[in-house]
């Protein structure tokens, strides 16, 4: 006895399109991925056509000639369409791609000697700082990873970021200050402030302890690998920001905010104004401010164009 194809199943194979029939699992559509990863190493600054007070002046305790080490922590930033599983890439990709060229060669290693770009005996090679290292790590995943962004902590205070541009890097630091502040405009009535600002319009003022994100970018130098001077970017930000905001009463202590409402996002535009010049003078352009007024809310600048991948 001939068999005979139930109705449904013989129209299923004369659908031009499957999607017409079958669930699209969204392929096709543009989505962003991100897979972290980790791993510990050591690594030393050091030159050797430099002489050891040079060295010592230049990269500080870094130079110290058993090294340091961190925990690293990296984010790999994937960007695709959609295929007809539902995903960017099959996740055992993305895992085994990072295990093979990344972890696995540096983990609980001496990243001067791990790779051959951190050579320094070779005149062309540099010091594995996170700037550089975001770059090398970058060239060993883009072969088999669709990358958009790579960011690399070599601390929770500092990182680096590498969006595939020559070498060009971002790097950004985390500090923190406490203060107090009330938001009031003073050309209104308190009647009027505390229906705009609430509580926060209160006479007495309150107050937070702000974390502040600076983000800087530059090429990377090709022989200390370093997009600026760290310590002086540091300096800077302690020097004009930290000392100034710190355990102070905004609105009273700091001029600009005398007429000025001192909202995160002025605070944070503040910042941007008075970082811009200096840091410049440094050799890098400052990309971003970010102002964490409290865990929930926050408020960031770009003061010349903005990245929203940094």
């Amino acid at each position: 006895m001939p068999l005979v194809l139930p109705v449904a199943m013989t129209k299923v194979t004369s659908i031009q399109s499957p999607s017409a029939v079958l669930p699209s699992h969204g392929y096709g559509r543009l989505c962003v991925i991100t897979r972290r990863a980790t791993f510990s190493a050591s690594h030393r600054y050091w030159l050797p056509e430099l002489t050891e007070e040079q060295n010592k002046e230049l990269f500080g305790l870094c130079s110290l000639i058993h090294g340091h080490g961190h925990n690293y922590e990296v984010i790999v930033g994937m960007q695709g369409l959609l295929n007809s599983d539902g995903m960017v890439i099959n996740l055992s990709q993305v895992k085994q791609a990072i295990f093979s060229e990344v972890t696995s060669q540096l983990d609980f290693r001496y990243l001067n000697e791990c790779w051959p770009e951190f050579n320094i005996d070779n005149p062309e090679g540099r010091l594995p700082t996170t700037e550089a290292l975001v770059i090398a790590i970058w060239q060993r995943l883009i072969t088999y990873l669709p990358l958009v962004s790579l960011r690399l902590y070599e601390q929770p205070n500092l990182w680096a970021d590498y969006l595939g541009n020559a070498m060009e890097t971002f790097l950004s630091i985390r500090t923190h200050f406490a203060a107090a502040h009330r938001l009031a405009r003073p050309e209104l009535s308190q009647t009027e402030n505390e229906e705009i600002y609430g509580k926060c319009a209160r006479v007495n003022g309150h107050g937070h302890n702000y974390l502040l994100n600076v983000t800087v970018k530059g090429d990377i130098n090709p022989r200390t690998g370093m997009v600026c001077d760290l310590n002086k970017l540091q300096a800077i930000v302690q020097g004009i920001i930290i000392e100034a905001f710190d355990h102070s009463f905004l609105n009273k202590d700091v001029s600009y905010f005398v007429t000025c409402v001192p909202t995160a996002e002025n605070i944070a535009l503040h910042i941007a104004d008075l970082l811009k010049h200096p840091i410049s003078e440094i050799g890098v352009r400052l990309h971003k401010v970010r102002l964490e007024e409290s865990p929930n809310n926050a408020a960031e600048v770009f003061p010349n164009n903005y990245n929203l991948n940094v």
